[in-house]
């Protein structure tokens, strides 16, 4: 945990936003793997864990915004668990740790929000997300699981993404401690890259670093040869050389911060000449994202001005044509990067995402468009100092989406399908950076981790 007095705040500006009622926070449950004492890894919510820092189950929360009250619900453990987890922190002692006096047995919590419920009293929820908890939630509000989003609160929503959105310092320090750990995943997974070696032995041992230096992974791996395929969950592939792999891999801290990064390395320790071309292209959207990201600039714009750098590229090697900057506004490049520039990065891979996307990422300002690739942008609104996003372009050559285009003649006008054969059999090529937005621009958070076409091949 950090210092009682950083819960306090985050607490009193959340306060800040509201005039009255409650505010509940249900923290996680453990969730079974395949029977009741055998659990999937605890993982606190991160809306609880913002506010209240407390990293174990079978916990809730309430802020009392008429009384100022603040209100922590749980058990102490009993003399039994001893014999299994040895001794374990008193729920009082936990609560002082967060700023909290009031605490109460978690069987009070019903009695609790019954009690503001016959009062007809305001309570402030946001949408549950796992499966337990959405029945703990239907129970106490007395409703059915089904209608828990609708009579959720959007202003909850919307001041806990004003909240985490901005990232202070020991944020920002404990990402950037996660961005160096993602670099040894990645400098690893680079120097593994042979011809022979299994997709499975190399996600096996980038994760055991994360493992070995007491973190979690911020999400499952992704160790693909076919990089076409965007979220690849498998890794039952051999390497053979002449392929691209591209690792999709980051770190959890032991306050819940993550790191997302990706690099593309060339199996057999050198890319050949197609494949840096594409490459350098991936390069240099990258690069001119952390040119141009700074306060202001909506991420709307960042996305296109990538979507521009790919597409003059892939003009160059004659598999676009026409006017690049018409081509990007229909939308015929998101045949090659069908997906949105980047993300919200913090306590959460998808920063907020629980919350919702369109809260995250849209404001009254920007609405989601509805054009292909375009609408998978998680993020569209103006950047702010303290913002932390990913910066990762890619292009993909997929050959079920690239026949399926040529069947429909799809944007013949722009895309050189004759020669696009060629590449069917390419995979893909995607450059991931984690990015702080300051005061005048932004700063690629980390030590440096290989990118350039040399760098890699040097590793």
């Amino acid at each position: 945990m950090f210092s009682a007095d950083i819960y306090i705040k985050r607490r009193g500006r959340l306060k800040s936003s509201f005039n009255t009622g409650l505010i509940f926070f249900p923290g996680n449950q453990e969730a079974p793997y395949n029977y009741t004492s055998n659990t999937y890894r605890f993982r606190q919510d991160s809306n609880f864990l913002y506010f209240w820092g407390i990293d174990l189950p079978n916990l809730a929360a309430v802020i009392d915004l008429d009384s100022n009250e603040e209100f922590i619900f749980g058990d102490d453990p009993e003399t039994s668990d001893v014999v299994w987890t040895g001794p374990l922190p008193l729920l009082r002692g936990l609560a002082h740790k967060s700023g909290v006096n009031n605490t109460f047995a978690l069987a009070e919590l019903n009695n609790f929000i019954e009690k503001a419920k016959s009062k007809n009293r305001l309570i402030h929820y946001v949408q549950p997300y796992r499966g337990e908890t959405k029945i703990q939630m239907a129970s106490l509000m007395k409703c059915k699981i089904g209608e828990l989003n609708s009579l959720s609160s959007t202003e909850l929503k919307k001041a806990i993404v004003a909240l985490r959105s901005i990232k202070d310092d020991i944020e920002i320090s404990e990402i950037e401690s996660m961005v160096n750990v993602a670099g040894t995943m990645h400098t690893t997974a680079m120097k593994m890259a042979d011809p022979g070696i299994s997709e499975r032995e190399i996600a096996v041992a980038i994760e055991g670093i994360c493992l070995s230096k007491g973190h979690a992974i911020s999400f499952t791996s992704i160790c693909s040869i076919h990089g076409e395929i965007l979220h690849n969950p498998f890794y039952n592939n051999i390497l053979k050389k002449g392929q691209l792999l591209v690792v999709d891999a980051g770190a959890e801290s032991l306050e819940h911060y993550a790191s997302d990064i990706t690099r593309t390395t060339p199996v057999g320790r050198k890319f050949d000449s197609r494949q840096r071309d594409i490459y350098e292209i991936v390069l240099r959207a990258n690069l001119e994202v952390i040119k141009i990201s700074k306060p202001g600039v909506p991420y709307r714009d960042v996305h296109l001005a990538a979507a521009g750098v790919i597409s003059e590229g892939l003009k160059s090697l004659g598999l676009l044509k026409g006017n690049v900057e018409e081509l990007v506004n229909k939308g015929a490049h998101a045949l090659f990067f069908p997906h949105g520039l980047g993300h919200m990065l913090g306590l959460d891979v998808h920063d907020m995402e629980g919350l919702g996307e369109d809260y995250v990422g849209y404001d009254k300002d920007f609405s989601r468009a509805d054009q292909f690739g375009l609408a998978y942008l998680r993020m569209a609104r103006k950047l702010e100092p303290g913002f932390v996003i990913t910066d990762e372009p890619g292009i993909y050559f997929i050959p079920s989406l690239i026949d399926q285009w040529k069947a429909e003649n799809k944007f013949t006008e722009f895309i050189n399908y004759e020669k696009l054969e060629k590449y069917k059999d390419f995979g893909g090529v995607r450059i991931e950076d984690d990015v702080l937005i300051t005061e005048n621009g932004c700063r690629v958070l980390g030590e440096h981790i290989p990118k350039t076409i040399s760098d890699i091949e040097i590793i």
